[in-house]
């Protein structure tokens, strides 16, 4: 299977087993995201590895093949680190299918969500571990997470290997963040301005949305797509009120 068949394939396991949620089948007042954007879906990848071995071998394989294309193998000087929590089980999988050693950030308190908030957060914690894992002099390191929408929790990880390197006393190169989807919301753009680039298996907004048109309502499908291309629109309450409408009348 090549990359496209592999994402189609993942979306729809995705929906079956309800990793894909939407306010109107599933909740009526939608959700806000950890960028603090309200939302009309839900993807919760977290559960990926536990509700089916196909599916995680799948996104396993797409992920493979991404890093298969920025020239990353089990030579030794290559290394993965995924994020905590959600990237972990992806980084994982990858070294169990490709022998490419993986490391994983530590999870951080809820209050610490940027870069500046993660400096003085070391300043009061400077002896905790921010990254597990081996790191070797020269090591170049992939990031890797289930998705990405704004890229800030993205830096916020870069920053914490950083960090981690300067604690260590090693020099660590780093310009690559994997993730299975990209809901295409400025992720590319921001991961650039930063100087990293953003692979994704799944762009969310130009193609994975389309793979599950069959499977969404018009209402869904519709209102869906159209966030994605503009989601301030989505974030007036009025907004959000009238979408909460009409999931409770279809329910009715």
């Amino acid at each position: 299977m090549d990359k496209e068949e592999i994402g189609k394939r993942i979306m729809e396991g995705l929906y079956n087993e309800r990793m894909i949620l939407t306010w109107y089948r599933d909740r009526p007042e939608g959700w806000t995201l950890a960028s603090g954007l309200w939302s009309p879906f839900y993807l919760n990848l977290r559960l990926i590895s536990g509700a089916s071995a196909e599916l995680y071998r799948l996104a396993a394989d797409g992920i493979g093949m991404l890093l298969d294309e920025i020239g990353f193998k089990a030579d030794g000087k290559h290394r993965v680190v995924g994020i905590a929590m959600a990237g972990i089980p992806f980084a994982n999988a990858v070294t169990l299918q490709k022998g490419i050693p993986s490391l994983y950030t530590r999870k951080l308190p809820e209050e610490v969500k940027t870069p500046d908030e993660l400096d003085a957060y070391i300043k009061g914690h400077g002896q905790k571990a921010l990254v597990e894992g081996e790191m070797k002099e020269g090591d170049t390191l992939a990031i890797i997470d289930d998705l990405v929408t704004r890229f800030d929790s993205k830096l916020l990880a870069i920053s914490q290997v950083k960090q981690e390197a300067v604690k260590r006393g090693v020099n660590v190169s780093m310009k690559d963040v994997i993730v299975l989807v990209d809901r295409e919301q400025g992720g590319t753009e921001k991961a650039k301005a930063a100087g990293f680039e953003l692979h994704a298996l799944i762009p969310f907004s130009s193609k994975g949305i389309g793979w599950l048109k069959e499977r969404f309502s018009q209402t869904e499908y519709d209102t869906i797509t159209d966030y994605l291309k503009d989601p301030q629109k989505y974030q007036d309450k009025a907004v959000q009120d009238r979408l909460k409408d009409a999931a409770a009348k279809s329910s009715a």
